[in-house]
């Protein structure tokens, strides 16, 4: 690694995106991502699609818990 840099011709914001959009990795304990992955292999479909079923009937049960 250099002592110094040079960053006079440096360009603020270069590869700033307003709209950028982030997947957050998660990470799952290895019961539940054996589970998950049993419930997947079943169903015949990914890992992503039954964690996003399982969470979106969490917040629907959760809405009508709270209203």
């Amino acid at each position: 690694m250099k002592r110094e840099y040079d960053f006079s011709k440096g360009e603020r914001g270069k590869f700033y995106q307003k709209d950028a959009v982030f997947n957050i990795p998660i990470y799952l304990e290895p019961e539940v991502k054996t589970f998950i992955e049993n419930i997947a292999e079943k169903k015949k479909k990914n890992i992503q699609d039954v964690v996003n079923s399982i969470i979106r009937e969490n917040i629907k049960l959760s809405k009508t818990l709270s209203a």
